[in-house]
């Protein structure tokens, strides 16, 4: 800042010009930077116009713009100032890269990849909101300061980001916590689940009080307003290959001329911005309803798939019960030609009158009908054991198929929704089509109506011309009849 001593041959600054500039102008990262409307401009205490007021400046204006200044001095060596005010800044930076990056991708109409300047820049944002505010811990090595920390626990509240936190940990490259933390923000970007993610942190400040300070970004409001705005990033496509790439030692550094106002731009219309946007949507659900369609065609087919294996094992389970019928109903005979046979050895050897030959075979044959039903039973405990098998097996196939159906059911209803939304922008842009047919029309009419004025003047002038013809006419006769009375 320049010494604020007066001048004499430069106009006195008014107190109202110094206190606006200085409320315009906010801090981030030690730079000054003003906001204009959604845009950043770089802009230095010593660049703001110090015109003076056409208004008769007061004797004590000086002493007033020294006060202003030694206040603002005081509120930028408070603390809790200054951290508000990087709080403000870095999600005023969050606003202008997460809606930059949406626009170029919407534009840009393909899946992103990690050379897409936008999206570096989105990481490098949220990288600073991370880091602000993060409590240092120390190690035998010195301090450190690591975001890595806190998204450790999202897995711990959302069970769904267990598998990106295994997927970075199992990931050979890196080897500092910086780098595990960006590896998770591009995988969770990738997921599409980084804003519910965020939403699940910010949620416990419970749990964030042990790496953040009180006043840092993640425990206050702003927090929350960044991760409601990563909502929207979820319409965007992005595809990282992690595995050469080194994240442990990029430098994460904000390039400001991304989002600097250009003054030469020019707007266009807002109707060709509503259609282009209309189109975009149409568009997109276009594209989602296809997949869905794909998806709920082949739930439908493994559905087929599961019913046929369902009807071919209960024809299968009916001819094993079948089977377990005839098994016990030869068991049941067995037992009763057994039966027999030892009734008649009894009564053979009770009356001692049967030959020893006989009585040989039918102990012979007692035998080999005892081992049969040996034989019967383990059939049967066999073909049982089959039975439990395949019942069990029927259940977890009819649980399979309900669970198939629900989601199908719930496919069904999301297709649903969005032939609606698609209806929805249709008819938008069949309206959209009629306005502008409308103004078409209105404009041709005007034209017609401007040709006819057009003939209308140059039928009036040759009239006009008629006129002052008969008129000089009707002067040449009136002399001539004033010469013959002479």
């Amino acid at each position: 800042m320049s010494a604020l001593t007066p001048q004499s041959d430069m106009p006195t600054p008014t107190t109202d010009k110094i206190t606006q500039a200085a409320m315009e102008t906010i801090y981030l990262c030690k730079f000054r930077v003003s906001m204009d409307g959604e845009w950043l401009c770089l802009r230095e205490l010593d660049d703001i116009s110090l015109t003076p007021d056409p208004e008769p400046t007061h004797e004590d204006s000086w002493e007033d713009l020294t006060d202003v200044v030694e206040q603002l001095r005081d509120d930028s060596e408070d603390p809790n100032y200054l951290m508000a005010n990087e709080r403000m800044n870095l999600m005023n930076m969050a606003k202008l890269s997460i809606k930059g990056l949406i626009e170029s991708a919407l534009n840009l109409g393909r899946t992103l990849d990690s050379d897409y300047a936008p999206l570096q820049q989105f990481f490098v944002v949220m990288e600073h909101c991370l880091k602000h505010g993060l409590k240092a811990k120390k190690t035998f090595l010195g301090q450190n300061k690591s975001f890595w920390g806190p998204l450790e626990l999202v897995e711990k509240l959302v069970p769904e980001a267990a598998e990106i936190t295994a997927s970075v940990k199992d990931l050979p490259g890196l080897k500092t916590p910086v780098g595990r933390g960006r590896a998770w923000l591009r995988l969770a970007l990738m997921q599409k689940k980084l804003s519910e993610y965020m939403k699940a942190l910010i949620n416990r400040k419970d749990l964030l009080s042990e790496f953040y300070e009180p006043n840092a970004l993640m425990m206050e409001e702003e927090g929350a307003i960044i991760a409601g705005l990563l909502v929207g990033l979820n319409v965007i496509d992005a595809n990282f290959c992690m595995k050469g790439e080194d994240l442990d030692s990029q430098v994460g550094v904000i390039d400001f001329s991304m989002y600097l106002k250009d003054g030469n731009s020019t707007k266009g219309s807002e109707g060709d911005g509503q259609i282009t946007a209309i189109l975009d949507q149409k568009n997109y659900v276009e594209e989602l309803n296809r997949h869905l369609s794909a998806t709920v065609n082949n739930l439908q087919a493994k559905v087929d798939a599961l019913e046929k294996s369902n009807t071919k094992l209960t024809e299968e389970l009916a001819v094993a019960n079948n089977r377990i019928i005839t098994l016990q109903e030869e068991m049941e005979r067995v037992k009763e030609e057994s039966s027999y046979i030892l009734e008649s050895s009894r009564k053979a050897t009770k009356d001692r009158s049967a030959d020893g030959q006989a009585l040989t075979e039918a102990r012979k044959q007692l035998k080999e009908e005892t081992q049969l039903r040996l034989d019967v039973e383990k059939e049967l405990e066999a073909q049982i054991g089959m039975r439990q098998e395949m019942e069990l097996a029927m259940k977890m196939l009819e649980k399979d198929v309900c669970e198939k159906q629900d989601a199908l059911v719930a496919l069904r209803q999301q297709l649903d929704d969005l032939r609606a939304l698609k209806h929805e922008l249709s008819f938008k842009l069949q309206s959209s089509d009629m306005g502008v047919k409308q103004k078409s029309e209105l404009n041709s009419r005007l034209e017609e109506k401007t040709n006819q004025m057009a003939a209308t003047i140059k039928q009036l002038e040759q009239s006009e011309k008629d006129l002052v013809k008969q008129a000089k006419t009707l002067n040449s006769a009136a002399n001539k009849l004033i010469q013959k009375h002479h």
